[in-house]
């Protein structure tokens, strides 16, 4: 009895097992742990946006500087597209002129001017009889009495085309060998010096903008990087105690990062908005300067997809400027 009362004293029971067992282990769900890094994701955008809020003046002087080196590159594109667009107006109004040999009757040139104007390139075919333009020429000239005076008709029947669109160099000279090799055509004109000189113009216009839109670039950056800098400063022994405790980088630089997301997304619509204004402010003289030369030209601001391109891209900056900076500067702050 005694032996049996002993065994039953030295038996462990599950509570002391468990007692005496440790901490136990749980395996966590992955949708627990999405759900947590969410839930941190969105506090921390919460309170990297309430600390600008909180320091309005500092925070919207970095904006403006931010909007500023944006909208430098972005105006630069919007004049470049406007010059281009009216570069393709006065392209499109560059004819080629295509003389016709003195063989071809007037029912042949109506009918190539037809097959011409068959082609999607050409806007506007004319044929151009050569009665036509012998008085086009007389009233032109003024020397109505002396051409009138002529045994025979001098000049040759014609086909005008206008592009409908504006033809780059390589292209015009393809039409033109074209219009050239055709049977009818005796001789084929385009001022191809000019057009090429224009285009010359506009692709070192882009140049520049690329060029200029890469060193504001930089430039936002080191704002940006600037700015993440002061802030893990000031917040050292914060980033300090957190590593104590088990933080790790991720979580440290976190917080930062959205603080260049938000200082490149207000950045990048506040430069919208100077953009808009600068261009509200020139489109009344513009438009007034166009219908002096009978031009229906207006400026086109920032279309959807150039907006998206420069929110987008700022946003992309500010993140990769705190990005930098947090991992230059949190690498030297440990605990000791």
């Amino acid at each position: 009895m005694r032996k049996s009362e002993t065994r039953q004293r030295q038996r462990p029971t599950a509570d002391t097992r468990r007692a005496t067992a440790g901490a136990v282990s749980h395996r966590v769900h992955w949708l627990d742990r999405l759900r947590a890094w969410g839930r941190h994701h969105r506090q921390e955008a919460g309170i990297s946006l309430g600390k600008l809020l909180r320091q309005p003046f500092a925070s919207m002087m970095t904006l403006l500087v931010i909007a500023i080196a944006l909208a430098l590159p972005a105006l630069l594109y919007v004049v470049l597209n406007n010059v281009s667009q009216l570069s393709g107006e006065v392209g499109q109004s560059t004819r080629i002129s295509v003389y016709l040999k003195d063989s071809v009757e007037e029912a042949e040139g109506e009918s190539l001017a037809f097959e011409l104007s068959r082609d999607a390139t050409w806007h506007d075919v004319r044929y151009i009889s050569k009665e036509q333009a012998l008085k086009e020429f007389q009233a032109l000239s003024g020397l109505k009495d002396v051409l009138a005076g002529l045994d025979e008709n001098p000049l040759p029947a014609a086909i005008v085309l206008e592009p409908g669109r504006q033809l780059g160099p390589l292209e015009a000279q393809q039409q033109l060998s074209k219009l050239q090799a055709l049977p009818e055509v005796e001789q084929a004109e385009l001022d191809l010096q000019w057009v090429q000189r224009l285009h010359a113009i506009l692709d070192i216009a882009k140049r520049v903008v690329v060029a200029l839109s890469g060193l504001f670039g930089v430039a936002v950056l080191l704002v940006v990087g600037n700015t993440i800098r002061l802030a893990i400063e000031s917040r050292r022994e914060e980033i300090v105690v957190i590593k104590l405790v088990g933080g790790t980088d991720a979580y440290v630089r976190r917080p930062f990062l959205y603080t260049g997301l938000w200082f490149g997304l207000y950045g990048g619509l506040l430069a919208w908005g100077l953009v808009s204004m600068a261009l509200f402010w020139l489109e009344q003289p513009v438009t007034a300067l166009g219908s002096l030369y009978q031009s229906s030209f207006a400026l086109a601001g920032l279309d959807a997809e150039a907006t998206l391109i420069l929110i987008s891209g700022a946003v992309l900056l500010g993140i990769l400027g705190a990005w930098l900076a947090v991992g230059r500067h949190l690498t030297a702050i440990q605990p000791t």
